[in-house]
């Protein structure tokens, strides 16, 4: 599915996801970002944000391998690469099809919703080093996220913010992007207050 054109909204992404995930048990990383397309980094932030704002957040260890994953992926777009790279042993884990079906029905509701407000404006926040500046506020994320294990809903929160981050990058709505940078810096003051308390 790799030659295929990038989802170009969230129902998008998921009747993708959705397909990929039938008749199996487990859908592995690697499978889900084939799905998905693997020329641009804007889809792959979209997926490990709606992964986090499921169920599948929910079991050990999936906040710490989103996080992981968006620091390789995104910190390839600060190195300039076209296509990105991912270690064997990141895209061959496998999460339950169950669980994501779960999630991707959760989602269902609000993604027409969403898709129908987001469209290209405000370039300049989205492009260039818009672009660059975003990719550096994810990976702030990604850096946290083992904590948010501990934290309850942290990863939920950050898995917003990285839902409209990637939808950022797919539709260009500089709109968008600052209501991701606010949840963004949300995030992180409940997360030190919760831990500090």
């Amino acid at each position: 599915m790799d030659d295929q054109s990038d989802p170009a909204n969230i129902a998008q992404l998921l009747d993708r996801l959705e397909a990929v995930a039938a008749n199996r048990s487990h859908v592995s990383i690697g499978e889900m970002m084939d799905a998905i397309g693997r020329r641009t980094f804007g889809p792959v932030v979209l997926l490990v944000g709606l992964i986090l704002v499921t169920p599948l957040s929910g079991v050990p260890g999936i906040p710490t391998l989103m996080g992981l994953l968006t620091l390789l992926t995104l910190g390839q777009v600060l190195l300039g690469r076209k296509r990105f790279w991912l270690p064997a042993w990141l895209v061959k884990r496998k999460v339950s099809q169950r669980k994501l079906l779960q999630g991707l029905k959760l989602l269902r509701p609000g993604a027409g919703k969403i898709d129908r407000l987001i469209r290209p404006r405000l370039a300049l926040l989205v492009k260039g080093p818009g672009l660059y500046v975003m990719a550096l506020g994810c990976m702030v994320i990604a850096v946290v996220m083992p904590a948010t294990e501990v934290v309850p809903f942290s990863s939920s929160i950050a898995g917003v913010a990285l839902v409209l981050f990637g939808l950022t990058m797919i539709s260009k709505d500089g709109l968008l992007a600052l209501f991701a940078w606010g949840i963004a810096l949300t995030g992180p003051i409940m997360l030190v207050r919760n831990l500090g308390g």
